[in-house]
């Protein structure tokens, strides 16, 4: 087993102080030990060039994600502003503006669909809980029995995305799927264990349900289980919900960020009439008298 340095353990203890999450700090991690790798070097030894020719790298030559290129850009940051304490780095370091894409949705006929095709009982649970209270893939996985709320008809989501707690609805229909399943497989911490009883079922293992709910549905669009925290929200506005409920529903920071369902929504299309509908136009090759 490679021993630590001194300088990584300093890095996660910084990271540690501020209460990131460990996923937030192994990706940090790895991202700096990724970059130290790439010039053979200690990271303290490398500077704003060795950075910016880095990130050039993962753009041109490793043509990696956008989202992967932040992440990489914020840990060095990180790194050398907190770790080190440096000053000249930071601020050479360009962050890379994503396409502002529409997420996918789906209609409540394709749900039903999708849903009707999960079998298992603890997989379907799974998935609707996602969509009925609109969780994170992470925030479905670590719930525990006691966090479901039948007298206040909510949900306790313990650490969610910014390690902060929030309460989620309670749809009364969830409910009654929950305790069917609460019957049939009587978790006792975890309400989705996994394979380890004392463990939460993996992301990955309910990414995976997802792809082959997916599949056996027939769906045509690329669904995961983000899609269903998607759908949850646009439906919601579609029913006349006021954005800033979904935002505290979503547990989501910046109001912008709830804001760009307003683009998905369809509901309301139908019923708009488009202005060239309201102009007197003659038809070509008619003429008044």
């Amino acid at each position: 087993m490679r021993r630590m340095t001194p300088l990584r353990r300093r890095m996660i203890d910084d990271m540690t102080l501020r209460n990131f999450s460990l996923k937030t700090i192994q990706a940090y991690v790895r991202c700096v030990a990724r970059f130290a790798y790439y010039f053979h070097r200690s990271p303290e030894h490398l500077g704003p060039e060795q950075i910016r020719a880095y990130l050039l790298y993962l753009l041109q030559e490793r043509r990696v994600s956008l989202s992967y290129y932040n992440l990489t850009r914020c840990a060095l940051r990180f790194f050398y502003r907190v770790t080190l304490g440096r000053d000249d780095v930071p601020g050479s370091i360009a962050p890379a503006k994503q396409p502002r894409t529409l997420p996918v949705v789906l209609s409540p006929d394709e749900l039903v669909r999708f849903f009707a095709a999960v079998a298992n009982l603890k997989h379907r649970a799974i998935l609707m809980t996602a969509y009925a209270a609109g969780l994170r893939v992470s925030e479905v996985t670590h719930l525990r029995v006691s966090d479901i709320d039948s007298q206040r008809m909510v949900i306790h989501v313990r650490r969610g995305k910014g390690q902060k707690d929030r309460y989620a609805m309670l749809s009364p229909r969830l409910l009654e799927i929950l305790r069917a399943y609460w019957k049939a497989a009587r978790p006792a911490d975890f309400l989705f264990p996994g394979a380890v009883p004392e463990q939460p079922i993996t992301t990955g293992s309910v990414r995976r349900v997802c792809y082959r709910a997916r599949r056996a549905a027939g769906l045509a669009k690329h669904v995961t289980v983000h899609t269903l925290r998607h759908s949850f929200a646009t439906h919601l506005l579609e029913a006349g919900t006021d954005l800033r409920t979904i935002q505290v529903l979503l547990g989501h920071r910046s109001f912008s960020t709830t804001a760009r369902y307003v683009h998905v929504a369809t509901a309301s299309l139908p019923s708009t009439r488009s202005p060239l509908d309201r102009l007197e136009l003659t038809p070509r090759g008619a003429h008044r008298s």
